[in-house]
């Protein structure tokens, strides 16, 4: 089972509440990170399961992230996500090696727990 999570977005009260909601998935956080630099420094040091990512970051495109996150040697689950729901289309999500893309106005309806977690 799944158990730590990195999450990559520029806002820290989206992260929050995306902590929160991951915690009350019985999820633990491993990090979180505001840019696509302290994403891959933190994914560095804390080897997580899988990453949520924001397609939009200050110093980069989140899209670009998941294909190195998902290149890294334990190859982390990535999900992408944005406010935009229409931010990222699936086949592009997996081009890049993520499970998918999820907008942020669903990421509380059970989406984000399977694909997560694949379960």
């Amino acid at each position: 089972m799944l158990k730590s999570v990195l999450i990559v977005d520029d806002d820290p009260a989206f992260r929050g509440l995306v902590h929160r909601i991951i915690v009350a998935l019985g999820l633990e956080v491993a990090g979180e990170a505001d840019t696509v630099a302290g994403a891959l420094t933190a994914a560095a040091e804390l080897h997580p399961e899988a990453v949520l990512v924001d397609v939009g970051l200050p110093d980069g495109d989140g899209t670009s992230l998941a294909a190195e996150l998902t290149a890294l040697p334990w190859r982390p689950r990535v999900v992408l996500t944005s406010s935009d729901p229409d931010a990222v289309n699936p086949d592009r999500a997996k081009q890049v090696g993520a499970i998918g893309f999820l907008p942020k106005s669903d990421l509380t309806n059970g989406s984000l727990r399977r694909m997560l977690t694949g379960c």
